[in-house]
């Protein structure tokens, strides 16, 4: 009796019992565990709302629902470049590749930024701590680990956009090549950074002076903007000067986007489920 052979845009793998990639395999074995993971977390957070201690505060004088509807949104549009991303290298277009991957990135910072500013918010304006009461203990752990999955998942993907440059049949050395892409690696965590400091900045403006021209102003004036400018003007170098040549990536490496692409959209999954359970339930 033979088996199945597994099959993913003219890339072979060697045949298993199920007929699934092994990679993508394992990668739904681990967003199984992980599942479950957090599922205990949000039940935990579910049981301490449901009989809240004396003491514990309103969440409504404290949550932002605005700002977190907005990186919400951001997130959910983040998936969407993800997707174009697999569709992308299924295609063998690298362009369009780097262009969606950068771009999910992108969305990912900004809502990190998001994030950060509110919890920053919460403790200097609210006095809402992971100490502060049993919610904000229960609160502070299920929103960070979730956020560090994010992170988790941006610095998958510049790693991934980084390897898109390796150029094929390099003659030079296993050091320099490696070198290479520490440098390129390094100024991409730079942009990222910079980007992050950048959404901030722009966060706070808006809190303060509302969605108004003072609030831009302010971004513009400040020192948010030389650092989006040098960031930028850093990586487009380095994409010019490795963006010649043939490269080997394509789409035999697509099941490899494809697994990153599962851990994103599970990511992104989680924070519906999170944003409902946690936010939206309080408003009802």
């Amino acid at each position: 009796m033979s088996h199945p052979v597994a099959e993913h845009a003219g890339h072979h793998e060697e045949p298993n019992s199920t007929g699934i990639p092994n990679k993508k395999l394992f990668m739904w074995l681990f967003l199984a565990s992980d599942c479950m993971f957090f599922g205990c977390l949000i039940a935990n957070h579910l049981v301490y709302r449901s009989n809240p201690p004396a003491g514990t505060p309103d969440p409504r004088t404290i949550f932002d629902i605005e700002l977190t509807s907005f990186s919400t949104f951001i997130l959910l549009m983040s998936s969407l470049m993800m997707a174009l991303t697999v569709a992308a290298i299924e295609k063998n277009n690298i362009r369009s590749f780097r262009r969606c991957i950068l771009t999910t990135c992108f969305f990912g910072m900004i809502f990190l930024g998001c994030q950060a500013y509110e919890f920053v918010h919460f403790v200097q304006h609210s006095g809402f701590t992971l100490s502060s009461s049993l919610m904000g203990s229960t609160f502070y752990m299920l929103t960070s680990t979730h956020g560090i999955h994010v992170s988790i998942g941006i610095l998958w993907l510049l790693l991934m956009y980084v390897q898109s440059f390796k150029p094929a049949n390099a003659h030079g050395s296993v050091f320099r090549e490696m070198g290479r892409s520490l440098g390129h690696a390094a100024f991409l965590v730079a942009v990222a950074v910079g980007g992050l400091l950048c959404v901030l900045g722009l966060v706070h403006g808006m809190e303060d002076h509302g969605v108004s021209g003072a609030a831009i102003g302010a971004f513009f004036s400040g020192s948010w903007l030389w650092i989006l400018i040098l960031g930028a003007g850093l990586v487009g170098s380095v994409i010019k000067a490795r963006q010649s040549g043939p490269v080997d990536f394509g789409v035999k490496n697509a099941i490899d986007v494809e697994s990153a692409g599962l851990y994103w959209h599970f990511v992104d999954i989680v924070w519906i489920v999170i944003f409902t359970v946690v936010y939206l339930l309080e408003y009802i």
